[in-house]
């Protein structure tokens, strides 16, 4: 089963915790969590995916904790790459009793957010596949797109 590390109890069944939150990365969407986010259902667990505005970083953040306010309990948040970093911010909200990353290349310390990006710079950022508008948001410019 996935995500049974201290998710399951099998003495203590009412105290199992049942809201994973999926936090996708960037240059992607929540659709990407579609295969995990079925198999989680159909274990019984209560799955949210948050779709981030990908408009800043604290909007992505803002938008993962109104998806926490709205769960029934205790939840595990869970992230991809760039999302790493989301939850790490996130996940100091008290219902959060857990963080995964899943190939979290941005998870780091709170507040260390992705500042990071600068120092360690990934191969698309390296490649010139991304672009910046005049208006201050990022593109994959859709040449540079196999």
């Amino acid at each position: 089963m996935l995500l049974t590390c201290g998710v399951l109890s099998a003495q203590n069944e009412e105290h199992r915790i049942r809201n994973i939150v999926l936090v996708h990365g960037a240059w992607a969407d929540g659709s990407g969590w579609k295969g995990v986010y079925d198999i989680l259902v159909k274990d019984g667990y209560n799955v949210s995916i948050v779709q981030e505005p990908e408009t800043s970083f604290k909007e992505d953040v803002a938008a993962t904790k109104r998806v926490l306010a709205q769960q029934d309990g205790p939840s595990i948040l869970v992230a991809h790459s760039y999302g790493g970093a989301v939850i790490t911010e996130a996940g100091t909200d008290p219902p959060v009793v857990g963080l995964v990353y899943v190939a979290g290349t941005h998870a780091g310390f709170r507040r260390e957010r992705v500042r990071r990006r600068k120092r360690f710079p990934s191969d698309l950022a390296k490649s010139g596949a991304i672009k910046k508008t005049p208006d201050g948001f990022h593109i994959c410019r859709p040449d540079a797109i196999s």
